[in-house]
């Protein structure tokens, strides 16, 4: 891998607790930015699973290798990467960091005095931050010589007003950092972005978008800006996940903990781990399963979703003043039609009017064409995101 400096290419890592996605994007020499090459690196049984798509989605490589701790992986990760550039420039490498706390609210260039802070944030974002980090720590002492970019995913939310980042705490546990945040917000900044273009009217009024995967929340936006979100100081909060709980009454923390003796852990390893669509199922965390799933459980999970959304999309609605765009997005969004008509079926106090031929299809827009509000669908790509970032940024 080249030095900074030069362009040509820029790579994008987001590193989770058992995976890495990446992506290689061309930079052309107007900026525009194509990607070149897309995979992930996940643990698979005992060992690691490298996959690489091209451009068009074929798969170019499916590779397994025994595991051997983290810096071992990460390495041998690069190295493969070093020959899907193909000779380009590396210009720089971009990173999702799930949380920035208050004080980071753009992207920022990596340095010594960066990392220590960042690392100080950990304790609001425990089992993100730390996987964040680790593979920029790694490529900072194995290539220092590569420029490094993070992105937040609460950096978006920056726009919100203080009375919807607030709890009702004494002010002193505000000043300690616990507030609401906000998180997806590569995914909603790269919507809106798309959205500016496809349908700027819409795009500078009242919008709500939808991220709903395994991970699920949702944006108000006016003016393509952050309003208010359903995820708060962490990314349990608001709407049913696949495995994450989502809005909980905090009198039921205190309940497991006190009658059902559960530990801190325990409790952390239950909200995260074994709830949402596969607690309430008892079947799988997976969307695509449990619509196809003939048990009572399966449909109920699918059921306690939908409600959560209609539920959320009136509070948002009435924070933003009404309602003129609605965006599906993410893996759920992007490819469950049923799910997409459960939802608009609920809307219609709202103006939603569903067209049922191009939902079914996947279309761009899914309103008929008397809807108040229009209904798209709008692929995120995070990955991008972050290459937009990478090429923008000054180089210190």
């Amino acid at each position: 891998m080249s030095g900074a400096g030069e362009t040509g290419a820029i790579l994008t890592l987001n590193a989770g607790s058992s995976s890495i996605k990446f992506a290689i994007f061309d930079v052309a020499t107007d900026g525009a930015l194509r990607a070149w090459r897309r995979g992930e690196l996940r643990e698979d049984g005992a060992g690691q699973r490298f996959r690489v798509k091209g451009a068009d989605g074929e798969l170019l490589a499916d590779e397994a290798w025994a595991q051997s701790g983290f810096e071992a992986s990460l390495e041998h990760l690069l190295a493969r990467l070093d020959g899907e550039l193909h000779g380009r420039h590396l210009a720089g490498i971009g990173h999702r960091v799930v949380h920035g706390g208050a004080g980071h609210r753009t992207p920022e260039e990596v340095t010594p005095e960066l990392l220590d802070l960042l690392g100080s944030l950990a304790e609001l974002a425990p089992l993100h931050v730390p996987h964040n980090l680790a593979p920029i720590r790694e490529i900072a002492r194995t290539r220092p010589g590569i420029r490094q970019v993070v992105c937040f995913d609460t950096a978006f939310h920056r726009t919100m007003p203080a009375v919807a980042t607030r709890f009702a705490l004494p002010r002193e546990f505000e000043r300690r950092g616990i507030r609401r945040y906000g998180f997806h917000g590569l995914s909603y900044e790269y919507v809106s972005r798309r959205l500016a273009v496809v349908s700027p009217q819409v795009h500078g009024g009242r919008v709500i978008a939808a991220h709903l995967g395994n991970g699920a929340s949702m944006c108000g936006l006016r003016g393509g800006e952050s309003l208010d979100t359903t995820m708060g100081f962490t990314a349990l909060d608001g709407l049913v996940m696949g495995t994450r709980c989502g809005a909980l009454d905090p009198g039921a923390l205190l309940h497991l903990m006190r009658w059902e003796g559960l530990s801190i852990d325990e409790t952390e390893r239950l909200l995260y781990t074994r709830a949402g669509l596969l607690g309430l199922s008892g079947i799988s965390n997976d969307m695509r399963v449990l619509l196809e799933r003939a048990e009572p459980a399966a449909a109920e999970a699918v059921e306690v979703f939908v409600h959560r959304i209609v539920r959320e999309t009136g509070a948002l609605a009435s924070v933003l003043g009404g309602l003129d765009g609605f965006v599906f997005t993410a893996g759920i969004g992007e490819n469950a039609p049923e799910i997409r008509e459960r939802i608009c079926a609920r809307l219609g106090w709202l103006g939603v009017r569903l067209d049922p031929a191009a939902n079914a299809a996947g279309a761009q827009v899914i309103s008929a064409a008397d809807s108040v509000v229009e209904v798209r669908v709008i692929p995120t790509d995070e990955e991008a995101m972050i290459a937009e970032h990478v090429r923008d940024l000054p180089a210190s």
